[in-house]
C-alpha cells in the first residue's frame, strides 16, 4: 500500500494539527469545546481517508460503502458546526445557518447516490 503524501498534505495536516491544539490549550477546562476539537479533527482525519481510499477504489467495489462514510462524516462536520454557529446568531440568521446545513445535507446526499 502506497503510504505517500503530498508535501501539501503534510502541511496542511501539520497546520490543522497546530491549530488544534492552540484552540484545546485555550479551551482547556471546557470539556465541550475540548471534545469538540478532537471529534472535528478526529472527522477530518477519516474524511481524507475515506476520499483517497474513493479515488483509488475508481468505481471498485466497495466505493458505495466509501460515499456512504464520506456522506455520513461531511453530515456530522456540519451539523457539529451548525451547532456551534447557530445559537450565537439572532433567531432568523440561527433558522438560516441551520436551513442551510440542512440544504448542504440533502445536497450531498442528492449529490452521491441519487444523481
Amino acid at each position: 500500500m502506497d503510504r505517500h503524501y503530498s508535501s501539501l498534505t503534510v502541511i496542511a495536516f501539520i497546520v490543522l494539527a497546530f491549530n488544534s491544539g492552540l484552540a484545546i490549550y485555550n479551551s482547556w477546562g471546557d470539556a465541550g469545546s475540548v471534545a469538540f476539537v478532537l471529534v472535528a479533527d478526529a472527522a477530518l482525519l477519516l474524511l481524507f481517508l475515506c476520499l483517497r481510499e474513493f479515488e483509488r477504489a475508481r468505481g471498485g467495489a466497495g466505493t458505495g460503502r466509501i460515499k456512504g462514510a464520506v456522506w455520513a462524516l461531511t453530515t456530522l462536520l456540519t451539523a457539529m458546526f451548525a451547532s456551534r454557529v447557530a445559537p450565537l446568531m439572532p433567531p432568523a440568521v440561527e433558522a438560516a445557518v441551520w436551513l442551510m446545513a440542512v440544504a448542504t445535507i440533502a445536497g450531498g446526499f442528492w449529490a452521491f447516490f441519487l444523481n
